[in-house]
């Protein structure tokens, strides 16, 4: 399937400044993989060594946060939107 990936501010200069990409996979963990191929630059910033999430990266499906869907095992369809989100903690004290 092909789906459109949308990257955060942090993440487009190891992408060539996109702001999204179209890439291929059945599930959102192949489609994370392509992306680390198609750009070899972010290797190691949304996926791990062993190819978990980062554990301070969000990823969406649509509108669907893929931790309390099948994580990196969701499906994907055609004309999907995987959208990747840096975690924000912190706050006023």
């Amino acid at each position: 399937m092909t789906v459109e990936v949308r990257l955060p501010t942090l993440l487009r200069p190891s992408a060539g400044g996109a702001a999204s990409v179209t890439l291929d996979g059945a599930t959102v963990g192949e489609v994370l993989q392509d992306l680390e191929r198609a750009h070899p630059a972010l290797a190691g910033q949304v996926l791990t060594a062993d190819g978990s999430l980062h554990r301070f990266v969000n990823v969406y499906l649509n509108d669907d946060d893929v931790r309390y869907l099948d994580k990196l095992d969701t499906k994907v369809g055609e004309g999907d939107v995987v959208s990747i989100l840096p975690a924000v903690a912190g706050g006023a004290s």
